[in-house]
């Protein structure tokens, strides 16, 4: 099937694949050739793309999952506001932040500090 992990800044990842498994707000799912037509918000968190003999790693901060299939052909589109390849990922960046997030929230309740501590999170955890 292909798959397209697309922000509105760049293409983070096009190429075909045999299973995309992502965390939807209801929980994580998987999609796989023939997979019925299908939209799914999904949450801050991993993206795997699995191909022939490798993985690919990813993490999204929200968005949306789209599955069509035509005349036997399936296409995932991943449309999130921003996305990362595991790959391009500053780990020890994204724990200076995690830190520095942490700080913020100890002494209020900072939703848009609460939010940007998840994406820092995910990205330390998926190349954890």
């Amino acid at each position: 099937m292909e798959v397209h992990v697309v922000t509105p800044e760049r293409e983070v990842w096009v190429g075909e694949a045999r299973m995309v498994v992502a965390r939807g707000v209801l929980g994580e799912l998987g999609i796989l050739e023939g997979h019925v037509p299908l939209l799914v918000r999904l949450t801050i968190g991993p993206l795997r793309i699995l191909r022939d003999g490798e993985e690919v790693f990813s993490v999204v901060d929200g968005g949306f999952l789209h599955v069509s299939s035509s005349e036997g052909v399936t296409r995932v589109d991943v449309l999130a506001p921003s996305a990362a390849l595991a790959s391009e990922i500053d780990v020890e960046r994204e724990r200076r932040r995690i830190a520095e997030l942490e700080a913020r929230l100890v002494d209020k309740d900072d939703v848009e500090a609460q939010t940007e501590l998840a994406k820092a999170l995910a990205r330390v955890n998926l190349r954890a």
